[in-house]
């Protein structure tokens, strides 16, 4: 069974990667607000969006497949500059901001354990982050990104260690709760922004594609692909997002059952979030630390392997845009123009943190702007993956189709009724 389990965290590709960045620290913060501030009133989202969160990524790591191109490459072939210079300025604005709120709350995270200023601890991540994606190949680089996806654990282990009410649970998981109040609406649209994001598109169709040249599959621009690799990818995609999901749910149910259980409805500061893993060692001496270590060291895993995701992506989407060399399987003497925009990227999201702006915040305002940003992002991806001039024999079915429109619709309508109950002042 181990060696089984070992097997297939070794062959895991790109969607086992961007389901774990996923759960990104903006990622847990959302959840944890939402479980906090509504309880188990927004527990079905984690089942409900799966086969949506499915649908859109298989969607996109079968564009990079089958193309042997990113998204907006494949734009910039099919498509008008208009669509996409506002399709790759969506993506990085978000990223760009994501990657801010991110690096703020590692910070945050580590001064739960660590003495130093909120500064150094920033700039020290930054640099860090930074000399990994740059000065590390792709092949050993993947490694080290899957084996930071295990910093989540500590959230499905807090869920069987406290006394859950599980009947209520079941009925929370399936049976969906909307209040037509901007509060909920707020923080639902973060809950689908932040699960359903700009970044895992151009991240997961940009990593088939490296997938694909480090299997030295791609000749003379195309790649050759079989119906065994596509499986795989299938595949992988599927345990990716599953994976996450199942993060999701644990991450709401422990801070609904911790947190909105006793009284705690809004989580100010990373300490206010560490209280939630509190039962995982309320049986050991100065539990509270202990807590605080364990949520320390999974937001600044998840945050090292979250930021790499976000200014890659950018950086993809940015540098197919202007025709420069791309990818991570170049060193940096061949790739200056992609590296340089990851550099930025990640040094404008540095920038944020010293403007005055509060961590937790805002973390649950970037996924807010992400499940808006989204909406125009899956409209494009819909049309490219249906198309049967780009995609050919492996254009979306019928039930890919319907899930992936869905999904737009699903995110465009959460987006208007924010609006809507904003500007009523709901």
């Amino acid at each position: 069974m181990f060696k089984g389990a070992r097997n297939l965290f070794k062959t895991a590709g790109p969607g086992i990667i961007t389901g774990a960045a996923d759960d990104d620290p903006s990622g847990i913060a959302t959840y944890s607000q939402t479980g906090a501030q509504f309880g188990y009133a927004q527990l079905w989202t984690a089942a409900a969006l799966l086969p949506f969160m499915i649908a859109i990524q298989e969607a996109c790591a079968r564009i990079g497949a089958v193309t042997g191109k990113g998204i907006a490459a494949v734009v910039k072939e099919n498509y008008s500059k208009k669509i996409l210079y506002a399709m790759v300025g969506l993506v990085v604005i978000a990223n760009t901001i994501n990657i801010g709120a991110d690096l703020g709350a590692m910070g945050a995270a580590a001064q739960l354990i660590i003495p130093l200023p909120f500064g150094v601890l920033v700039l020290f991540f930054t640099a860090l982050i930074l000399v990994l994606e740059i000065f590390i190949s792709y092949k050993t680089y993947s490694k080290i990104l899957k084996w930071f996806a295990l910093s989540l654990i500590s959230y499905p282990l807090t869920v069987f260690l406290v006394k859950q009410p599980w009947g209520e649970l079941l009925k929370a998981t399936f049976i969906p709760h909307v209040d037509l109040n901007f509060s909920f609406l707020f923080i639902i649209t973060g809950v689908f922004g932040t699960t359903i994001s700009p970044y895992m598109f151009f991240w997961q169709a940009s990593e088939e594609v490296e997938e694909e040249k480090k299997m030295h599959m791609i000749h003379d621009g195309k790649p050759s692909i079989t119906k065994q690799f596509m499986r795989a990818v299938r595949l992988d995609t599927f345990f990716g997002m599953l994976s996450s999901e199942i993060a999701t749910w644990c991450i709401i149910v422990v801070a609904a059952t911790v947190l909105h259980s006793n009284g705690i409805l809004d989580i100010r500061t990373a300490a206010d979030a560490a209280k939630a893993l509190e039962p995982l060692v309320n049986t050991f001496p100065n539990a509270g630390m202990i807590a605080k270590i364990i949520f320390s060291t999974g937001i600044i895993g998840l945050g090292l392997l979250g930021i790499p995701v976000l200014s890659a992506s950018a950086s993809y989407a940015l540098s197919e845009t202007l025709n420069l060399k791309e990818g991570l399987n170049l060193k940096l003497k061949k790739a200056h123009g992609f590296y340089g925009i990851i550099t930025i990227a990640t040094l404008i999201g540095l920038a944020i943190n010293f403007i005055g702006i509060d961590p937790m915040k805002a973390l649950v305002f970037t996924a807010v702007f992400n499940g808006v940003a989204a909406v125009p992002l899956i409209f494009i991806i819909a049309l490219i993956a249906r198309n049967k001039k780009i995609m050919g024999d492996y254009r979306s079915g019928t039930l890919s189709n319907t899930f992936v429109w869905a999904t737009f619709v699903l995110m465009g309508v959460s987006a208007i009724l924010l609006f809507v109950t904003l500007g009523m002042g709901l």
